[in-house]
């Protein structure tokens, strides 16, 4: 599969990003989306949690995730693995930020931190705490669970022969660069 350019970003209608745990995909999302004038999806919010941080069940997140994939245009922050397989094939170029651990990790705790001082609500009115961060099923502990296997991904998506063709960005400033020259 060809490496995409800026043009094929540019002339996208349905861009799906990728990236790790705290990269920046829900804020790359709305910048693209806002750039290139297409409705922007944000996974967490529209698909994955409810209120009380119930997360919806993978039947109804695939139907969810389904309706919007098959919208004309879009930009999706994020694809998850119970519903990927509805997305990615609508998509008209995969924006990966293969970003090094250090720098999302680092984003990421500053985030989260931020976010248990100030009670800023996130997906569906949900806030973050203290136990919530110290506990097995933190956001932080999920970067340490699935960073890998993400960043595995979105390197076997852009050397398969097939599928639509993906720019991976080794840092935020190459996004920056291409938003841009958008």
């Amino acid at each position: 599969m060809p490496t995409a350019t800026i043009d094929d970003v540019r002339r996208a209608r349905r861009i799906l990003l990728h990236g790790v745990t705290g990269s920046g995909k829900s804020t790359a999302a709305l910048a693209l989306g806002a750039r290139l004038g297409l409705p922007v999806h944000l996974s967490d919010d529209e698909f994955g949690w409810l209120p009380g941080w119930v997360q919806r069940s993978a039947d109804e997140m695939r139907t969810l995730a389904g309706a919007a994939a098959s919208e004309p245009a879009w930009v999706f922050d994020t694809a998850y693995g119970s519903f990927r397989d509805v997305v990615e094939p609508h998509a008209d170029v995969i924006l990966g930020l293969d970003y090094p651990r250090w720098l999302s990790l680092g984003r990421l705790v500053r985030r989260t931190l931020g976010r248990v001082l100030t009670q800023e609500p996130v997906c569906n009115g949900n806030t973050e705490n203290w136990r919530g961060i110290a506990s097995r099923e933190s956001i932080i502990a999920w970067h340490f669970r699935s960073f890998t296997r993400k960043r595995r991904a979105m390197r076997a998506w852009a050397r398969r022969p097939d599928g639509p063709p993906v720019l991976l960005l080794s840092h935020p400033r190459d996004l920056s660069r291409l938003l841009a020259d958008l």
